[in-house]
């Protein structure tokens, strides 16, 4: 497998005058064992999918779906984090723990993975926000950041992540935790303006939707 290479903005509380942006190479040979060595298959699947993960209780979609994720979209999750932009109290100690050139080498692993995506019925209401969204609300349709096959896409410096084949709770968990301000570190508070907008039905559409992608 080639390498894969990203570009990502420099981290919050760079110093002034550091380059705006780096560039990483990402080896996803080297990708997969430091993935084993660090153990992130234990959450996250052997091969990024978290399709593995359940302990009896519905653990099955908690974790989010690494395969086929934009790696400078999960760098940046890494580097938030680390300085506490993004809580998880697991998360901040594995992040800790991990330097940006394994992250690179890691992400690339995972980035070249193949998505289980979930047929999980029919959500038109899902589906209509996505491609559409509700002008009458002030809801942009998902589509306009995330690509009408919701495969995400960077913009400069700035990483949409792929939101295809997630899993429906994950999701949800997301969404919801976005409209309560729980999670806050989207580009000036994009997320947390749209997330205020959508009922819980809306939430349990959208997430069906792009589960099924």
């Amino acid at each position: 497998m080639a390498a894969i290479a990203f570009v990502l903005a420099a981290p919050v509380g760079a110093q002034q005058g550091s380059r705006n942006a780096t560039t990483f190479k990402g080896d996803p040979v080297a990708g997969k064992l430091k993935a084993e060595d660090e153990r992130c298959q234990e959450c996250h699947g052997h091969d990024g999918n978290a399709n593995d993960i359940e302990d009896g209780i519905g653990n099955i979609g908690k974790f989010p779906r690494l395969a086929g994720q934009l790696p400078s979209y999960l760098m940046k999750q890494i580097r938030d984090f680390r300085s506490g932009a993004r809580h998880n109290d697991s998360m901040f100690i594995m992040a800790r723990s991990l330097n940006d050139r394994d992250a690179a080498d890691i992400f690339a692993y995972f980035a070249s993975q193949k998505v289980a995506s979930d047929k999980d019925g029919d959500a038109p209401l899902g589906r209509r926000l996505y491609v559409q969204g509700d002008a009458a609300r002030g809801i942009p349709a998902c589509a306009n950041c995330h690509g009408e096959a919701g495969l995400g896409h960077q913009d400069g410096a700035s990483s949409y992540p792929r939101l295809a084949g997630q899993h429906r709770r994950y999701v949800t968990k997301q969404l919801t935790e976005w409209r309560a301000g729980e999670r806050k570190n989207s580009l000036g508070g994009a997320m947390n303006t749209i997330a205020r907008q959508l009922s819980d039905n809306d939430i349990d559409q959208l997430a069906a939707y792009v589960a099924g992608l």
